[in-house]
């Protein structure tokens, strides 16, 4: 292939990403790479490259700005309600299972980019959860907070998700976590490894040990909060 049609090639498939963002979250990226990179699983970097460019410092940034953006929804949504509930609304919203059934309707799979042969990577079936995540940080480093959380509110929220049908949705991981544990004979422990403060709240932070072997650890303003959130990482690590 010719630079000219390398050139090409590459400002064509910019134009298909950029339409389709503005399809699915209405509006044009400014900088594209960004959205590129978010659809690019660390599958696709071969041992020789330098840089190592995939989604997953973009999913590190985007599952913190969709936990912010989702419980400050949800804290002006139910002005009545206390900690634990909200906390088990969010944690629901966020989940792996209920991202990965969000990329798919939003037709995911046609623009992530990953490596079906690359035995050493795993995480293939959360694969469309953590490229939300990703898309998320993205729209972050492009736009700006308070966009982004007009976005996952507007365009994903109030769209995608029936919050009645989630309240009666039954999604208990740290039950999950330990009924998986009574059953194969594993001690599961959630452990408080400390806490500190962050605007005059407690900020706990839970890590799950099996078998005394370290899992994935979470941090919330509860403690409850972090156990579910550390319990469905934990899961997911599991069921992969």
């Amino acid at each position: 292939m010719y630079i000219r049609d390398l050139l090409a090639y590459r400002k064509s498939t910019d134009k298909q990403l950029s339409r389709y963002i503005k399809n699915i979250l209405g509006f044009y990226p400014n900088n594209i790479v960004l959205y590129q990179l978010a659809f690019t699983h660390k599958s696709t970097i071969s041992n020789n490259d330098k840089f190592k460019l995939s989604n997953e410092r973009l999913e590190y940034l985007g599952d913190a700005v969709l936990e912010i953006a989702v419980a400050d929804y949800l804290f002006h949504t139910y002005p009545t309600q206390q900690e634990g509930f909200l906390t088990e609304m969010r944690s629901r919203i966020v989940s792996r299972a209920s991202l990965n059934k969000l990329s798919q309707k939003l037709g995911f799979d046609n623009y992530i980019r990953y490596n079906h042969d690359n035995s050493d990577n795993t995480g293939f079936k959360s694969l469309g959860g953590n490229t939300f995540e990703a898309l998320m940080g993205a729209i972050y480093l492009d736009k700006g907070f308070e966009f982004t959380k007009k976005t996952i509110i507007n365009r994903i929220i109030r769209i995608h998700i029936d919050l009645d049908q989630l309240e009666q949705t039954d999604v208990n991981f740290k039950s999950k976590l330990l009924e998986w544990g009574q059953k194969h004979k594993h001690h599961v422990d959630f452990r408080l490894i400390n806490t500190s403060k962050e605007n005059n709240r407690k900020f706990f932070h839970v890590q799950i040990f099996i078998d005394d072997e370290p899992y994935a650890d979470s941090c919330d303003f509860s403690i409850k909060g972090a156990e579910q959130l550390s319990a469905e990482k934990t899961w997911n690590m599991l069921s992969e």
